[in-house]
């Protein structure tokens, strides 16, 4: 089975396998289980395809998928829109996946940039491909507690530094949708030899990254709020907001957003004003480290 093939049987047999029939609002058809979700003929029935050709679809031998198809899918398996757009990007010809070269350094757009130097007041930093931070602003690093140099790595902060896990409140949810976002990234851009390095890296150095790219659950960097536990401001709550510009998807703004008058908000100046924390940190690891 080609490599792309073989990605969207793994991603379709994993979303069947976590939706029973009841939760598919069906009756299990007769006979003994192996798995609790959804056998083959029961996604081919909700979807409105014959179990022949789902098997052909789940097990590479359609070379090609209708559209129509892909979303009554998606709709069957009660997929959200990432995981939806996700199932569309497996489903594509390689030909019309995006696998540019990430050997050149990445920078940041300048539009971006300016966009970001806006909202000093709010931590925010501009992310490139394979979790490669670009740019933060200074409300940022003083909310994380260190300095982050272009080309640092988000994934490495988050599971190779413990400072992470005792900083963010809510680490598991977030570090498992960040996992989310690279397996989406790696949907979008399977070529990429430094991604599929970065991915191989933090799987065999921390077992959750292991267990949670198996699940083949995809998200987006922004679907997760942040909890952070400040050592001199106490607990901050952050709502996260992504921002693309059309002509450069690979790049986002992360803006972390507070509710107008709530005890984040009022501790933010306090945190830009008091950097102590910031200085004398170790710079967090580059993606070519």
């Amino acid at each position: 089975m080609p490599a792309d093939r073989s990605a969207l049987g793994a991603f379709l047999r994993s979303r069947r396998d976590r939706l029973t029939p009841a939760q598919a609002g069906i009756t299990a058809f007769p006979g003994a289980r192996r798995v609790p979700g959804l056998r083959r003929e029961e996604l081919a029935v909700l979807a409105g395809l014959s179990p022949d050709y789902y098997s052909r679809v789940e097990q590479g031998r359609q070379p090609t998928v209708s559209t129509e198809v892909l979303d009554a899918l998606a709709r069957a398996l009660r997929l959200d829109d990432t995981e939806r757009a996700h199932l569309h990007t497996l489903a594509a010809p390689p030909r019309r996946r995006t696998s540019r070269p990430t050997a050149t350094q990445q920078q940041a757009d300048p539009g971006l940039l300016r966009l970001m130097t806006t909202l000093d007041h709010v931590p925010a930093m501009v992310l490139g491909r394979s979790g490669t931070i670009l740019a933060t602003n200074h409300l940022l690093r003083c909310v994380l507690g260190r300095t982050f140099e272009p080309g640092s790595s988000l994934m490495r902060y988050l599971f190779l530094d413990p400072d992470a896990r005792e900083r963010i409140v809510n680490w598991e949810s977030f570090a498992q949708a960040s996992v989310g976002a690279l397996r989406r990234e790696m949907g979008l851009h399977p070529d990429d030899a430094q991604l599929q390095r970065l991915v191989a890296e933090l799987r065999e150095a921390d077992p959750d990254v292991a267990r949670w790219w198996d699940d083949q659950g995809v998200r987006d960097y922004a679907s997760v709020p942040k909890q952070i536990d400040h050592p001199v401001a106490g607990p901050l709550s952050f709502d996260i907001e992504l921002v693309t510009m059309a002509n450069l998807p690979d790049q986002h703004l992360i803006v972390y957003t507070v509710q107008p008058d709530s005890p984040t908000a009022r501790a933010l100046p306090l945190v830009a004003s008091w950097d102590a924390d910031v200085q004398g940190r170790a710079t967090a690891p580059t993606m070519e480290s």
